[in-house]
């Protein structure tokens, strides 16, 4: 263990405020790849997840050590390993056989995990943790589609002028050969001059590049902005 962390160890005013901050860090870091993404659970949601988990520790060491209460200091942690479960079902979605946040709800469950660690001062095992996840989320998640042999797949997020535009944006999909598997009508992000706005998700044919239909979405006239999601 890193003799830096030592003097945090304890439970004291400094390492209260220590474990919290860094708790609001980590579970940022984890959750922030998720906002980007517009997931069900994001920046906020990972943030407090990680805060409630390490105040659930902390809280079981107070009673054990200062108020003299004869507890299991891992029982409280234990249930909310347990009972994360709950949050995280409520990300996941099945829509047209096709199963997605299962990724978001994992996340939330290891943000949890990171929450009991920095509660209990295990700062090491915390920040690593974190590191890793951030790895799995940003570069896994690309040589994943490189590894697998089958047709790439886009979720984007685009806006346009109005209904003209969305309809010549389903003519420019078929004459491309890419299949439309998801669509949804949603808000512009705060302070968009433009209301119209999608999200929409594709299975691009194999011939073509993602890179190429994303140009060709964007030189699409009247659509304003698109982003990948």
């Amino acid at each position: 263990m890193l003799e830096f962390f030592d003097i945090l160890r304890g439970v004291n005013l400094t390492s209260i405020a220590v474990r919290l901050l860094l708790c609001v860090i980590c579970g940022g870091l984890i959750g922030l790849e998720r906002e980007f993404k517009r997931r069900p659970a994001g920046f906020r949601t990972h943030i407090l997840v990680c805060l409630g988990a390490a105040m659930t520790t902390m809280t079981g060491e107070f009673l054990l050590l200062y108020m003299h209460y004869e507890t299991d200091m891992g029982r409280l942690g234990a249930q909310v390993v347990a009972g994360i479960g709950f949050l995280g079902a409520g990300t996941i979605i099945t829509h047209r056989e096709k199963v997605r946040g299962l990724t978001t709800a994992a996340g939330l469950w290891t943000s949890a995990v990171v929450g009991l660690a920095i509660g209990a001062g295990f700062y090491e095992g915390a920040l690593i943790a974190t590191v890793l996840v951030e790895i799995a989320e940003l570069v896994f998640s690309r040589v994943e589609y490189r590894m697998l042999d089958r047709a790439p797949e886009l979720s984007l997020y685009i806006e346009y002028r109005d209904k003209d535009t969305l309809e010549e944006l389903m003519r420019l999909f078929r004459s491309k050969n890419t299949h439309l598997l998801d669509l949804q009508i949603t808000r512009a992000k705060s302070g968009s001059k433009y209301n119209a706005c999608a999200i929409v998700s594709l299975r691009v044919n194999k011939k073509n590049k993602k890179e190429a239909v994303l140009n060709d979405i964007r030189k699409t006239d009247g659509v304003m902005l698109t982003e990948e999601l």
